[in-house]
């Protein structure tokens, strides 16, 4: 048996170090990696806005009376309960959405360490081209850029 998990191992542990044949592979390959990377970042930033969402309903309904009725969605049906129902259901959901965003950020480092080896192996340095160093420079003049909103009030 141990002997078998062995030989196991080594077989996923050739398959996985095979050597790109060419730069075609390898820039296809690293290619496949900075795509995950970046549907890692995605899925991290929808979840941490989700998780944003249940605080914002957890802060809303908490200082409300308990037996109070509240209207929640499940599986795209909206479902009459009461807050003392509906708080602990939203407060779990929170935390299960914080448990995935730490194992994504998990994933998110290890991943970077791996293309970060892959650049280092083969020796990947990443180009900027002129237009990219153009807008560069006209971020850092215009970072300030913003919207000022006054008052609500209308005294005209």
């Amino acid at each position: 048996m141990l002997r078998e998990v062995q030989r196991t191992m080594a077989r996923r542990a050739e398959t996985d170090h095979k050597e790109p044949v060419n730069e075609q592979i390898v820039a296809n390959m690293y290619a496949s990696m900075r795509t995950e990377l970046n549907q890692i970042y995605s899925k991290t930033t929808e979840l941490e806005m989700e998780a944003s969402e249940h605080s914002l309903v957890i802060n809303a309904i908490q200082p409300l009376d308990p037996s109070r009725r509240c209207y929640r969605m499940i599986g795209g049906v909206l479902v009459e309960r009461t807050i003392k129902e509906v708080l602990p259901a939203v407060q779990r959901n929170k935390e299960g959405i914080e448990e995935v965003i730490a194992r994504l950020n998990e994933t998110l480092e290890k991943k970077k360490k791996e293309i970060a080896e892959f650049e280092a192996k083969y020796k990947i340095r990443i180009r900027k081209s002129d237009s990219d160093a153009k807008d560069d420079s006209s971020r850092k003049e215009g970072s300030a850029q913003g919207v000022l909103v006054g008052p609500a009030s209308s005294s005209e």
